[in-house]
Order: C-alpha cells, then structure tokens, then sequence
C-alpha cells in the first residue's frame, strides 16, 4: 500500500513524477495535483513550468521540484531523464499547450495520467489522441470530458426505453477504455474505473461513503496527483486508478464537512494511520 517504506530504502525507488503547470495565474490545478503525488509517496515530484509561471510557482512550493518545461524543446530535454517514470498532464495546462506537449510526452511511453486541458485539447478529434495513447496511460474524465471524447458512447446512456437505459455506466466505461486502449476513469459519485480486457470496477461516494462536500474546485486535479503518484511507486493504471480513487474519497470522509482541494492531500497521514500504515 502507498504509505509504506522499508529500510534503507531510497526516494528513487518511489520513483520520480513530472506534472505540467499552465501559465502565470493558472498554476494551481497542477500544485494541488503536485502535492497529492507527493503524499501519496512519490519519492520525487517535479512541476514542469513555462518561464512565465517560474516564480509564481517557486514561491508557492518546497519539498515539490521546479524546472523549465514551458515548450515542447524544453519537455524533451527533461524527459531524457529516465528516472522520470510518470507523467501528469491536463490540470490547468492549457488547451493549445496541451495539443503541443501531450503527443511529445506520449511519444516516450512513460506512465502517463491525462485530464482536464489533455482530453478537452482534442474534443475536435478524439482519434487523434486515441493513436498516441498506450497501455500505461489513465484517462480521467468528469462526464462532460468523457462527452467530448467519447460522444456516440455517451449518448447511449441518455438513451432509455420502456426497459430502463440501454447503457450503463459501467458499459460505457468499458467500452472507451477497449477504443482508447488503456484504463479510463469515469468521474462521478459513482467513478467507474475500466480496462482495456474488460476489468471494470466501482468506487462509489454514495450512502455511508457519501462526501457531498467533495464537490469543490480543484478536488480532480489531487485524484489525478493521487493517481501519477501511484504510477510513479510502481503501481499498474488499474492499480493506481483503483487506489487512488479509493483513497481519495477516504481522505475526504476523514477530514469532513467544510473540505477544500487542499485539505486532501494532508489528510492523506491520517487515513494512511487509520489503516494501520
């Protein structure tokens, strides 16, 4: 489990996760995403930033790393480093910067979390992405992203007949994830988690897990940090999208009424005590 060491042990073997911020004013989606996949104990965490948001950035963080990843010559030189093993790209990149650096991070097959600007960047064509993925990335969309990539899946599920609806959630999932060919989660109370063979399950905030208060700015983007944090440790896309999800809504149910986005990663300790970490 993610809040485990062992003895002499080293930050490399809890691998190194690599976030994409946005520009000035718009660093925050990828510093909450940050600091989940440091808590949930990836041994290094880098923000990639343009020059622009450097010092915005740099006076906002400490144990997370800074460097210059603003174009896509700048990305490529900082992924020759191959102890980078997982990737995040999505919350508050940027729609064109997305379409720029999206295809350049594919491209080295690192594990790969991809949400928020990363899916909405190619609403126009989702085959475009969906020829670059591989089989260790995790899409993460909320219903109106899976909207855009997947249109005809979701439209089945606005479909009903006499008999009910003619698509779950579940078969909706499975379905984009065997098009897309890697794990996909579906956000929602009910956030479905899906694999390219079929494997599916359910993480559900609902009756005794409810967490209404789960519903404010900013609480994806630490579910994607969560998630890359995993993939960096080692943990497989189903694994880490299962984890993750599982622990995100933990965290929320922990800390209680009147949470913000920032609160879940620092409740992280806690829930990792309670289980006996």
């Amino acid at each position: 489990m993610a809040g485990l060491r062992k003895d002499k042990d080293h930050k490399f073997d809890y691998g190194h996760a690599l976030l994409l911020s946005g520009g000035a004013g718009k660093t925050g989606a990828a510093r909450l995403a940050a600091r989940g996949a440091l808590r949930i104990g990836a041994g290094i965490v880098t923000l990639g930033v343009p020059g622009s948001a450097q010092m915005e950035v740099a006076s906002h963080v400490t144990s997370i790393m800074l460097t210059r990843a603003g174009t896509g010559e700048e990305l490529l030189g900082v992924l020759r480093d191959k102890r980078i093993n997982a990737l995040c790209l999505g919350p508050g990149l940027g729609l064109e910067r997305a379409r720029e650096l999206v295809p350049l991070a594919l491209g080295f097959k690192r594990a790969t979390v991809l949400d928020a600007d990363a899916l909405s960047a190619f609403k126009s064509d989702p085959t475009e992405l969906f020829c670059m993925l591989h089989d260790k990335c995790v899409l993460t969309p909320h219903s109106g992203e899976f909207e855009r990539l997947f249109p005809d899946i979701a439209k089945k599920l606005s479909l009903v007949t006499d008999e009910g609806s003619t698509c779950s959630k579940a078969d909706a999932a499975r379905e984009a994830a065997a098009r897309a060919g890697c794990v996909v989660l579906y956000k929602g109370a009910d956030t479905i988690i899906a694999a390219p063979d079929g494997a599916c399950s359910l993480n559900e905030a609902r009756c005794e897990r409810a967490v209404p208060w789960m519903a404010t700015a900013g609480a994806g983007d630490v579910l994607a940090g969560f998630i890359t944090g995993l993939l960096a440790r080692g943990f497989s896309p189903m694994q880490a999208a299962e984890t993750g999800a599982w622990l995100h809504v933990e965290c929320a149910r922990s800390f209680g009424a009147g949470l913000i986005a920032e609160d879940l990663p620092e409740e992280l300790p806690q829930v990792f005590k309670q289980l006996g970490f």
